[in-house]
């Protein structure tokens, strides 16, 4: 579900990618509703190749999403109830201790926040569950075709 999940840059909030058009995307906002083109010369990045950095190798935005959840119990988080950048900072570390605190910004925890709460708005509860299958699925047709060769 991650997959078809994107941010644009210079817009507010996440967007469902609907369709695919010749020079431009059609995406739809996860909070409003609405249909809208993205070009070709917007900056669109898909959720699913977003990653945070960590002590080891960089974790995919997926399985991040799945440890706050997993933390919160499927809740939003409160961001207006930390008083600080330093209890924000704190709060990630409790859910994902491995995080890199000199390479990750407070801008991006609250971006990383943020996102989470417009996902479990819009009722998007697998964060990676379902790639991970349609990827096992596609390896395994790619196996049975070149078996039949």
């Amino acid at each position: 579900m991650i997959k078809r999940i994107v941010s644009i840059a210079g817009k507010p909030g996440l967007y469902k990618l609907v369709s695919q058009g010749k020079n431009m995307l059609i995406v739809e906002s996860l909070t409003t509703g609405k249909r809208t083109p993205a070009y070709a010369r917007d900056k669109v990045i898909s959720l699913a190749d977003v990653a945070i950095y960590t002590d080891g190798e960089d974790m995919p935005l997926g399985e991040v999403l799945e440890k706050i959840n997993a933390f919160t119990g499927g809740k939003p988080v409160d961001l207006k109830s930390f008083e600080s950048d330093d209890a924000l900072r704190a709060y990630l570390a409790e859910i994902m201790p491995e995080y890199d605190r000199d390479r990750v910004y407070t801008n991006d925890i609250k971006k990383l926040f943020s996102w989470y709460n417009q996902l479990i708005a819009a009722g998007v509860t697998q964060f990676k569950d379902d790639e991970i299958a349609q990827d096992q699925a596609a390896e395994a047709a790619e196996k049975a075709d070149q078996a039949e060769a």
